[in-house]
């Protein structure tokens, strides 16, 4: 399930990214069309630089949303799938070796 949202979740950023290049700047930029009447018709129109400006800015919003909304249920389900554990508790058991029986010094060999 977590893969399924990922993947929403990249096309929605890639989706966010490509609407905010189309949309026209101050500068110009990519937009579409400019003062001499490209990119769509008439004042009017549909798709009219208006038209165009007001689909552009609803699409930003909403892919914007369904961006925020994939973000805070990856961010849910990261939470619910951690589990703290210290490496000492992974680690096995020491086994406990009794020592060699000590039988006294050792006596003196010629």
């Amino acid at each position: 399930m977590q893969t399924v949202i990922l993947v929403i979740h990249l096309l929605l950023a890639l989706g966010l990214i490509a609407v905010i290049l189309v949309q026209r700047s101050e500068g110009g930029g990519l937009g579409i069309g400019g003062n001499s009447g490209g990119g769509g018709g008439g004042g009017f129109g549909v798709m009219s630089s208006r038209g165009a400006a007001n689909l552009l800015t609803r699409t930003t919003a909403i892919l914007a949303g369904a961006f925020m909304i994939t973000s805070i249920i990856l961010a849910l389900q990261s939470n619910t799938h951690t589990q703290s554990t210290s490496i000492l508790d992974q680690a096995p058991a020491p086994a406990v070796t009794e020592p060699a029986e000590d039988t006294g010094p050792a006596a003196p060999t010629r």
